[in-house]
This record gives C-alpha cells, structure tokens and sequence, in this order.
C-alpha cells in the first residue's frame, strides 16, 4: 500500500510540474493563433491523461489544480481581453477545469481492463476537452446574457441581434474541436504504455 501510494504522488507531482511549465512558458500550453481570441490549449491532454491514470478522484483534484491555475494566469498575464473577462470570473475558471479532470477519470475507469480500453482512452480525450469547451461557452453564455455587448465586441464583427452563445460557439467553438480531435488522438498514444508501466511491480 505504502509502495502504491508513493508512485501515485510520484506521478502526481511529474504532471503537475508539466501542467506548470505547459501554463507559464509561452506558447508550451496555449498557442495563440487569432490574437484577440483565446488560445487553443494543449492542456487538456495533460488533464486527460493523468485522469485515465489516476481514476475520477484524482482527476477531480487535478483539474481543480488546472483552474487555480487559469484563474491566477488570467490575473496576472492575460494574453487577450477575452481570456480576461472570462477567466477571470471563478465559476468560469474552476468548473470546466474541475469537470475536465473528473471525467477522464470515470470513463478511463469504466473501459480499464477491458478489451475497448483503447476505445475508452480515445473517449477520455475527446470528453476532456469538450467538456471544458462546452462549460466554458455555456457558463460564460449566463454570466454575460444580461450584458453580451461587452463581450460581442472582442469577439468579432457579429450581428448585434445574433443569440450570445451562437456568437461564443462560432468563435470558440473550432479551437475546441480542433483540441477536442488533437486530444482524443494521442491520448491513447500516451496513456497506453503508461498503463503498462504502472501495472509492473
């Protein structure tokens, strides 16, 4: 028991040293493509793998750990006004982050010692970046529905008359698809091996 758990901290502490340096060296974690929008984030393959590993708990508290970081990284060096206003915010900071960790973990969890576990690590890294695509664009969507000018404005040239969450989908959505793909292809390719490792004694 004392042996499992001192791998597991271990393996905590490399993957949150690589969280780290993938949240505060330039273009390591968030690659900026379009300036004023937010950047396309390699993280969530972080948060995705280290979930599978470590099961739903620990990919609770990990992805908990990713949204400290986001909120402090959004107060300290926002790369664009975007980023700014919504990160900014706890809610839209934590909960997406929170729930990113959470269900790699559940669904890594279900497929593991199964003959889909591959199927299950594709899965884990597709719903690792969704979900936090998805959360941000529906929380930010209700922090902001009583007063989306403020926001429309760094988005683009949108309609005015154009639903706030259509306007959030069209401009975040294809960094999240893009992220979701990228994430659900080398996940697999990560976690597989590792799985391996960690198995030996």
């Amino acid at each position: 028991m004392r042996r499992e758990e001192t791998k597991r901290l271990a393996i905590t502490a490399v993957f949150a040293a690589l969280l780290i340096i993938q949240t505060f060296v330039p273009n390591v974690g968030y690659i900026r493509i379009i300036p004023a929008l937010p950047a396309i984030t390699t993280i969530p393959i972080t948060i995705a793998v280290y979930g599978t590993l470590m099961g739903p708990k620990a990919g609770f508290l990990f992805g908990l750990f990713w949204g400290i970081t986001r909120l402090f990284v959004a107060y300290t060096q926002p790369g664009d006004i975007v980023s700014l206003m919504l990160f900014q915010n706890p809610v839209i900071s934590l909960v997406p982050s929170i729930l990113a960790g959470y269900f790699p973990g559940i669904i890594g969890k279900y497929f593991d010692n199964s003959k889909y576990a591959k199927l299950g690590y594709i899965l884990s890294g597709a719903a690792t970046s969704l979900t936090n695509t998805i959360m941000v664009i529906g929380l930010t969507s209700l922090f902001f529905m009583h007063d989306p000018a403020k926001l429309v404005q760094h988005l683009g040239n949108y309609n005015s008359s154009t639903p706030l969450i259509l306007i959030l989908i069209t401009a975040l959505g294809f960094n999240g698809l893009l992220e979701a793909i990228f994430t659900a292809i080398v996940t697999p390719i990560i976690v597989t091996p590792l799985k391996l490792v960690m198995k030996r004694r």
